[in-house]
């Protein structure tokens, strides 16, 4: 049998202990109460609000798996392909043993969320910092600034061609503008400004790719938690 949530008005198993949606304690009192005494609460402990953070703990976990996914998601990995699924599967494991050191052992989706943001944002931060200081050394330790260049062009072609071939689609009129514009499109992304704006530009974009799919992990991963946790008795 079901009841409603006074708080959220979402439907909550009569046997659990707290809403699964936003994580208000559900008392439950017996049918076979004698009138006049207090109906008994099913639990003796503290209530602890499971839509809280105890954030020490979550902090400590966030930052110890936020390390091998930074890692495994910067340019230098072999395996930075799969770098979105190393973002939730460390926010979504960040989740997991944060809620197995918790009483009662499950947070809320909004709560895990925000543990999956704290372990995205460390990740990004490494994976850009790795990013950024690989390309230092190459250009200016290992002397590989011919090569680094030549890969930058052949990225802004490849943006030009698919922005040409966008513009002659809707026209005309867009591809003769685009044509005019190339020239100094391309002298403006192959000038050493550009250039960092560019590569800056790059990992920004990646790295809110990475922080959004670690939101979704740790999200994720505490929904599934409330969803096979077994009942409170």
């Amino acid at each position: 049998m079901e009841i409603t949530c006074t708080r959220c008005h979402q439907p909550v198993q009569a046997e659990a202990a707290y809403c699964p949606t936003c994580g208000l304690p559900q008392l439950v009192y017996s049918a076979d109460a004698v009138p006049g005494q207090a109906p008994p609460e099913r639990w003796n402990q503290p209530i602890r609000d499971a839509s809280t953070v105890e954030w020490k703990p979550a902090l400590r976990l966030a930052l110890l798996l936020a390390l091998p996914a930074g890692l495994l998601s910067s340019s230098i990995s072999p395996l930075n392909i799969l770098g979105l699924f190393w973002m939730s599967a460390a926010a979504s494991w960040a989740v997991v043993l944060y809620v197995r050191g918790q009483r009662p052992a499950w947070i809320t989706v909004g709560a895990g969320a925000r543990i999956g943001l704290v372990t995205g944002l460390a990740a990004c931060w490494l994976a850009f910092a790795i990013g950024g200081g690989a390309l230092f050394v190459q250009r200016y330790i290992q002397h590989q600034s011919a090569q680094v260049d030549s890969d930058w062009r052949k990225q802004v072609d490849a943006t030009q061609d698919f922005s040409q071939r966008m513009a002659d689609s809707l026209g005309p009129d867009f591809a003769a503008q685009m044509k005019a514009g190339r020239a100094q499109n391309e002298a403006s992304m192959l000038s050493p400004e550009g250039h960092a704006t560019g590569e800056a530009s790059n990992m920004a974009t990646a790295s809110a790719f990475l922080l959004f799919f670690a939101v979704a992990g740790g999200a994720l991963g505490a929904r599934l938690l409330a969803r096979t946790r077994p009942p409170e008795v």
